[in-house]
């Protein structure tokens, strides 16, 4: 089975390099063409996407396994190969309506996955009906007669006001059948997204089922359709939301009716492991992790016509730039080892990573530090990178050090109401004490650079035109992916291993 196996990969490996690459002439350096080509393979409609557990899924760890084994790494997975199996659980929706019931009995239907979704559980009920009452931003102040009613919240992310997870055990410790949550217009640095890919949770096999009221996201217009004939504006109550205003809470004249069928399985997904051992005797225990995402959307609610979320810069090129790093030091160690790391689930909630973190296939405390690939757009001339973490750890002066070679400004993050520090890849290492960095393609206001980054996050972030076809800059591509280089080289082989900064709120407690 196991040579079965490698044949395969070897023949996708094969055919994805006998496949024609459109994008060619647009590359001038060859190592970006190399780097393309493999991206290409990863995320080319035959691989359907990536998403975790699925044949695609499979056949593309299978390629990444077969090129990190040609680059000469060592397999680094469980039981001497390339994988690390990671037991999970899932909870999908297969079918809902979501029916608003007006006094006079009139039903006016939301649109699954367009206006409204959820976030299914073990114990979503198959069907409710219950009255509808607007409290704001669901502070537990504003939770005043809510009993057996759906709160319906104003989904904020601004700093001050009350998070989701506040929203929503506010509202369940009240008493409410449900909650709702508003999507905030306003919030134009990460736009909210419709129509939602698909409506599943996916966690770890061995954790506790998740349970409490039904959580529901809604649209501005599917929120303008449930206050219909409450005499409130929603446009007026969504920018006062947006602007941090205070408020006013008020009875929706309509009551919401919905139905789920759900399905439940398990299965197995895999981490794509291999390591670059180490040439100092010294240091060849110490292990540098370079990370990224294999794993990404699938086939999902369509969108333009096209259901296929391909999932090319999020993140399959950063995948296949482990594999163009492995192919580069073909031969050429680092003095300390370095484990290339492709995690599946990173999409459904950083599960590879946070396997991998309580599961280290080294040792644990072999681990000194994780650059991440992820979040990274070269879509314009690259003049800044934000680095996550930037001073919290070595890893920041460090990276300015190189950059500075390079002429790129490194940045903190100056958006971090996004919360990007949270949804990658290195946060779980950070968690863990090991020190970690990842990096953003950054811009100054008011840009050309600026309305590129905008215009991806609106158009492709998590949908069907996040592919292979949309606009690049590989010569800002060629300068990261040097950048990296560079980097990864100068943390494996400097003498002392990285530090978190003292005052850093990341930093382990003593």
């Amino acid at each position: 089975m196991r040579i079965a196996l490698v044949l395969a990969a070897s023949f996708l490996a094969s055919s994805a390099l006998a496949a024609p690459h459109p994008r060619d002439a647009e590359i001038k350096d060859p190592d970006t063409k190399a780097w393309w080509q493999m991206t290409e393979a990863l995320s080319g409609d035959d691989m359907e996407g990536r998403d975790v557990a699925s044949p695609a899924y499979d056949r593309a760890a299978r390629l990444v396994a077969d090129r990190f084994a040609k680059a000469g790494l060592k397999p680094a997975g469980e039981h001497g190969t390339w994988f690390q199996e990671v037991p999970l659980q899932e909870v999908a929706v297969t079918e809902a309506s979501f029916t608003l019931v007006r006094p006079d009995g009139a039903q006016a239907p939301l649109s699954f996955l367009h206006q409204i979704s959820i976030r299914p559980t073990e114990d979503s009920p198959a069907g409710l009906e219950a009255p509808l009452a607007f409290r704001g931003y669901c502070a537990p102040a504003d939770l005043t007669d809510i009993a057996g009613k759906i709160a319906v919240c104003f989904n904020t992310k601004r700093k001050g006001l009350t998070t989701a997870a506040q929203r929503i055990a506010a509202a369940q410790a009240a008493g409410a059948a449900g909650i709702i949550q508003v999507d905030d217009p306003g919030f134009t640095i990460e736009p909210y997204r419709w129509p939602a890919a698909y409506a599943r949770t996916i966690t770890f096999a061995d954790a506790k089922p998740a349970t409490g009221i039904p959580a529901m996201t809604l649209s501005p217009d599917g929120f303008e359709a449930m206050i219909a004939g409450s005499g409130q504006s929603a446009a007026a109550i969504l920018k006062a939301g947006g602007d941090k205003q205070p408020l006013a809470a008020f009875d929706i004249p309509s009551r919401l009716k919905l139905s789920l069928s759900l399905a439940r399985r398990d299965y197995t997904s895999k981490n794509v492991l291999g390591v670059l051992p180490g040439t100092d005797p010294a240091l060849a225990r110490e292990h540098l992790v370079l990370s990224a995402h294999l794993d990404g959307y699938g086939f999902g609610e369509p969108v333009g016509g096209d259901k296929l979320y391909n999932g090319a810069l999020d993140d399959a090129a950063y995948v296949a730039l482990l594999v163009r790093l492995a192919e580069r030091q073909k031969g050429h160690g680092y003095k300390r080892g370095v484990v290339f790391a492709a995690f599946t689930g990173e999409e459904k909630g950083l599960l590879g990573a946070n396997w991998y973190v309580k599961h280290p296939t080294v040792p644990k405390g072999s681990l000194v530090a994780d650059i991440n690939l992820d979040q990274l757009r070269p879509l314009f001339p690259l003049k800044i990178l934000t680095a996550l973490a930037v001073d919290d750890t070595s890893l920041g002066a460090t990276a300015r050090q190189v950059a500075a070679t390079m002429d790129i400004q490194i940045r903190p993050d100056l958006e971090p109401e996004r919360g990007l520090l949270s949804r990658a890849d290195h946060r779980p290492f950070m968690d863990i004490g090991v020190p970690a960095i990842g990096f953003i393609f950054g811009f100054d206001p008011g840009t050309e650079a600026e309305a590129r980054y905008r215009e991806w996050y609106r158009v492709r972030y998590h949908r069907p035109q996040d592919d292979l076809t949309q606009p690049m800059d590989f010569d800002a591509a060629t300068k990261f992916n040097s950048f990296f280089y560079k980097l990864t080289a100068a943390v494996a082989n400097a003498e002392a291993r990285p530090s978190w900064t003292p005052a850093s709120p990341y930093a382990p407690k003593p």
